[in-house]
């Protein structure tokens, strides 16, 4: 069994961006990927700004013990040209307005006494006061969001301070999905003896959706060799990653291995993690290359043309195919999408908890941030306990051999950094 970094370097080794970028609005391109730098063709502020409410001066013009009683020369609301400030005058300005040429502080409204057309400065401000600067928040020429960037509302928010209308990203990631075992059942269909819903397609779909990408649904897909192999090989056809759940591990009724052995080519099966040893990864062959031989390459050699699409197989167990999704076959998707930072940003946080046995696989365990700021433990930890997953904020990543003490610092994966 490979050692859980092994195995990931093994995927992230083989996934290189997908070919094809398209210009699309930005108020569509939430969670798309770019394909080109974003560079701002202006100043943000393209002029220097008032950020208060109050009254634009020349800081020359007042008297040494304040007090200054100047006359109010012309009114200016955020969106409106100004004329230059007169010498001797003040100008009523709004938070956002432009400030006039001539003036070089700005008053805020709460120090000054306003009567009639004139107004009494009550504070001697300093050049500059409360005057956002040209080009404070951006340089023309900048670059503001680097190809690569995963676009959240803020980054949309921020293209849009420059004028960007449409943004140059990648192509969504095409994955087939399908789910095998003879004893699923949907939702709103009877329950026959010994069959169980399928609670997996609706969290894989949801992580998927979640990321972006463009989803093609088999359903499930009988537990028969060749009814696997037929649909992995429609699969393959027109997308970027076929993922299945269930029927990877080595029981007689487990037809996905030896489906894709057939169809293609296996790279990884099994890895030291708990849960979720039987992970299987590798690429299908497509129609063109159908009737040939499966080559022994590498796995950074996997699915490098059009020839082949990627193949990741996850366990069925709900919990085991939840956090294999997360940590392997997210970042998977998102190298693929292009994304430039695809690790999970961890935190070191106190178990409050003890576990006395120690298992021989990195372990990750369901947790959740108590009020006192450590960490609390699931109580039953088993692969098929998916209340775990809505419990839990987050997976303890526990090294192999390790028993934890409570006190001791774990290292803590937050859900938040793994479902986004």
């Amino acid at each position: 069994m490979l050692a859980t970094a092994e195995a990931l370097a093994t995927l992230l080794s083989a996934a290189s961006p997908i070919a094809g970028t398209e210009s699309i609005p930005t108020l569509e391109a939430l969670n798309r990927v770019l394909a080109a730098d974003v560079t701002s063709p202006l100043d943000v502020p393209p002029m220097n700004t008032s950020s208060m409410d109050g009254y634009a001066i020349r800081t020359a013009d007042l008297t040494t013990q304040g007090n200054s009683r100047l006359p109010v020369s012309q009114r200016i609301p955020a969106g409106h040209a100004p004329e230059p400030l007169k010498p001797g005058t003040a100008a009523r300005i709004f938070t956002g307005a432009t400030v006039p040429p001539g003036a070089d502080a700005i008053v805020m409204q709460e120090q000054t006494e306003a009567a009639g057309a004139e107004v009494t400065i009550l504070h001697s401000p300093q050049p500059g006061e409360w005057i956002t600067a040209q080009g404070a928040d951006i340089r023309s020429g900048s670059v503001i969001l680097p190809a690569g960037t995963r676009l959240t509302p803020q980054a949309l928010g921020l293209a849009a301070s420059v004028g960007c209308a449409e943004l140059v990203v990648r192509q969504r990631v095409k994955v087939a999905v399908f789910f095998t075992g003879d004893e699923l059942t949907m939702p709103g269909e009877p329950l026959k003896p010994g069959a169980i819903y399928n609670s997996n397609r609706f969290t894989l779909r949801g992580l998927l959706e979640k990321l972006g990408c463009e989803v093609t649904d088999y359903g499930i897909v009988v537990d028969k060799l060749d009814a696997t192999r037929a649909t992995l090989r429609e699969a393959a056809e027109a997308h970027d990653l076929i993922l299945t759940c269930g029927g990877v591990s080595v029981g007689e009724e487990d037809h996905v291995k030896p489906a894709v052995e057939a169809e293609g080519r296996l790279a990884m099966w099994q890895i030291a993690m708990k849960p979720g040893k039987p992970l299987a990864f590798g690429a299908v062959r497509r129609a063109a290359q159908r009737g040939e031989a499966a080559e022994s390459a590498s796995a950074s050699a996997l699915a490098s043309d059009s020839a082949e699409t990627f193949f990741i197989g996850l366990p069925g167990n709900p919990v085991s195919s939840f956090a294999t999704f997360l940590l392997f076959v997210r970042p998977f998707i998102l190298s693929l999408a292009g994304v430039q930072t695809v690790a999970p940003r961890a935190l070191s946080l106190r178990a409050d908890f003890t576990q006395s046995k120690a298992d021989r696989r990195n372990e990750f365990l369901r947790a959740r941030i108590n009020p006192a700021g450590g960490l609390d433990l699931f109580p039953n930890q088993s692969s098929a306990v998916l209340t775990s997953t809505v419990w839990g904020d987050g997976l303890i990543d526990n090294p192999p051999n390790h028993a934890i003490s409570a006190g001791e610092t774990v290292r803590f994966i937050p859900f938040s950094e793994l479902l986004n």
